[in-house]
């Protein structure tokens, strides 16, 4: 099985990472209405190409993680959050997810940060229990946070230290 190959994003992804982003949309993950043409841009005022990294497998782009800050207060500084990961259907399995959560980590420390943090819906099994896997524990539960589907699902925070 080919090992995952982690990078920065680049402009030239743009396109790629739109078809991802819509391709793997899902109510499992996503608290926003299926995008819808025409389609926003990828990269915004907020995230650029440096805030993703990408997933190539075999040379085809099959994930990506979005690191930000949680907020911009000066003294958040040192905590970066998870804000976004995506996986494509044909590569689930095949480590994408934990090599992206591993190098996402790295660039956090060496961007100085002292932790990680993520919020991730409490339907979500696969992807809590990646997380736990890697270190993530629960620290907060938003209860019936979001009504999805008819079905209202909590908004869980999930946090380590770097």
């Amino acid at each position: 099985m080919p090992v995952p190959h982690i990078r920065f994003a680049t402009p030239d992804d743009e396109d790629a990472l739109g078809r991802l982003d819509r391709a793997t949309w899902s109510t499992q993950h996503a608290v926003m209405p299926r995008p819808q043409p025409p389609y926003e841009p990828f990269y915004n005022d907020r995230f650029g190409p440096r805030d993703h990294l990408v997933a190539e497998l075999d040379g085809v782009l099959v994930g990506y993680v979005r690191l930000g800050h949680p907020t911009t207060l000066a003294c958040n500084s040192h905590v970066r959050q998870i804000q976004g990961l995506a996986v494509s259907d044909a590569a689930r399995g095949a480590g994408v997810g934990r090599a992206l959560l591993r190098a996402v980590q790295d660039e956090a420390r060496r961007q100085g940060a002292r932790r990680i943090s993520l919020r991730v819906l409490g339907h979500n099994t696969p992807a809590r229990k990646l997380y736990e896997s890697e270190g993530f524990v629960v620290e907060g539960v938003l209860p019936e946070e979001f009504l999805l589907d008819g079905e209202y699902v909590d908004d869980v925070f999930m946090g380590r230290g770097l």
